[in-house]
């Protein structure tokens, strides 16, 4: 038989290693929570890019009396529209505040700063496409136009008239392929035309002038299916005008 000592002496072994392993477990669970979070963190830092059009917001500041100051927001189309085109922009009071890549939650958060802030007296808002691609996670066509209804109506409650446009025509997105987006841009924009209609927003159909016989882009108007190119901002810009003058024409909701 063992004696009390021996036994006594298991007992401390066992109830020390189980305190050691409990420890380790304990240490072992805070530094991959430590991880974790600092992981989102790094992640999660500036998601709207919030940070992008400070600076240049700040110098900008408001506009002057009688000046038609227009604000376009959108993604790497409207991003992409002053570098390949700055001419469109310099010589009109045109304010381009694309980002490349965003979706309509990233610009609903800094709607505030880069539209309203800046005091337009319209803004053309593009946006939808990379939604539909999944660019921050799954979205449904419900999510979109929420978003884009949040925009526009923010914009209109501060007196700021409203062009809505369509989302250009995409077979296919090159960096997520076999999305088939086509029919739900055909969908979006129907729902972008029949809002337009109810709420007295201008719609700017871009969608029917550069579609091809697939309801993607026509192969003249961009190289990769997506993205204008140089002729395809050509195409835009007399539409964009177009509804730009309309929209100055109406009365404010405000």
């Amino acid at each position: 038989m063992k004696s009390e000592k021996t036994i006594s002496n298991n007992v401390k072994i066992n109830f020390k290693n189980e305190h050691e392993m409990k420890s380790n477990l304990i240490i072992k669970c805070f530094f991959m929570s430590a991880l974790f979070f600092s992981g989102l963190e790094l992640h999660a830092q500036d998601w709207p890019n919030l940070d992008r059009f400070r600076a240049q917001n700040a110098t900008l500041g408001l506009p002057s009396e009688g000046d038609n100051r227009v604000i376009f927001m959108g993604n790497s189309i409207t991003q992409g529209w002053i570098e390949a085109r700055p001419e469109f922009f310099a010589n009109r009071p045109y304010i381009n505040r694309g980002i490349s890549g965003q979706t309509t939650p990233q610009m609903l958060v800094r709607f505030r700063q880069d539209v309203i802030a800046l005091k337009p007296k319209v803004v053309v808002i593009l946006a939808g496409t990379n939604d539909i691609a999944g660019n921050t996670g799954p979205s449904t066509l419900e999510m979109i136009e929420d978003n884009l209804a949040s925009m526009a109506e923010l914009a209109s409650a501060n007196g700021i008239r409203v062009v809505l446009s369509s989302v250009l025509p995409v077979y296919d997105y090159p960096w997520k392929p076999g999305l088939k987006p086509a029919e739900k841009i055909v969908t979006l924009n129907a729902w972008i035309k029949h809002y337009c209609d109810k709420m007295g927003f201008i719609y700017l159909d871009y969608f029917s002038s550069m579609a091809d016989e697939r309801k993607g882009m026509k192969p003249t108007l961009s190289k990769d299916g997506v993205h204008a190119n140089l002729e395809g901002y050509k195409v835009m810009e007399p539409l964009v005008e177009a509804a730009i003058q309309k929209a100055l024409k109406q009365k404010t909701k405000k």
